[in-house]
């Protein structure tokens, strides 16, 4: 292997390190600001940041229970959550982006759980059919319903376009609990508890399908 080589290889695996730990955790002690009164109760009010290389990236904070829902009688689906579930709050302080890579304006966002669809549009976009979708709090008085998928859709169209707004989820690929980690090249992986329920988040990264 000549020297040339050598620094290439080299140059690419410190890229890749760097990128790992441009991200960190904090954790947040004062309740997501804005929460309507509806919410109050049913959100933790400590909930976590995540900082980037630019400044903070999002703010999360979660639900305080969950109710799971029947085990999924498919390996496509990898959480046992209920359609239209509310998982949480998310917060991005400045703009923000989905995992479609769609631009999402600074604002709160409720999380609500589902699955894309079986059909050719959304042929390679996970291996995983989780997602939390993003809805402008505003626009979600009811933190208890559970809006269908077509329903659902409508209410995270915020970005301009004819797509919801989207974050994959999956199971958390470690017990350590809450922990940032990064997944393949790009992906960096918020993993933490729902009630008792561990769930992984990516909350930066852009699917590849």
């Amino acid at each position: 292997m000549t020297a040339r080589i050598m620094k290439i290889l080299l140059f690419f695996a410190c890229t890749l390190l760097a990128t790992a730990q441009d991200y960190k955790l904090e954790p947040i002690t004062e309740s997501a600001p804005g929460l309507p009164p509806a919410y109050a109760s049913l959100i933790d009010a400590k909930g976590y940041r995540v900082v980037g290389p630019s400044g903070p990236w999002c703010e999360v904070w979660f639900r305080k229970t969950l109710t799971p829902g029947p085990k999924p009688s498919t390996s496509a689906i990898t959480l046992p959550i209920p359609q239209g579930t509310l998982l949480g709050i998310l917060r991005f302080p400045g703009r923000g982006a989905d995992r479609r890579d769609q631009t999402v304006k600074a604002g709160v966002y409720t999380l609500r759980y589902s699955t894309y669809p079986v059909d050719g549009a959304h042929q390679g976009v996970a291996p995983q059919r989780d997602f939390a979708l993003l809805t402008p709090v505003a626009n979600d008085p009811d933190p208890n319903a559970t809006p269908n998928f077509e329903k659902l859709v409508e209410m995270s169209k915020t970005s301009g376009t004819a797509h919801p707004a989207v974050l994959s989820l999956e199971p958390p690929s470690g017990s350590s609990l809450p922990a940032l980690t990064k997944e393949g090249d790009h992906d960096v992986v918020l993993n933490v508890k729902v009630g008792d329920l561990p769930v992984a988040f990516i909350v930066v990264g852009k699917a590849e399908g």
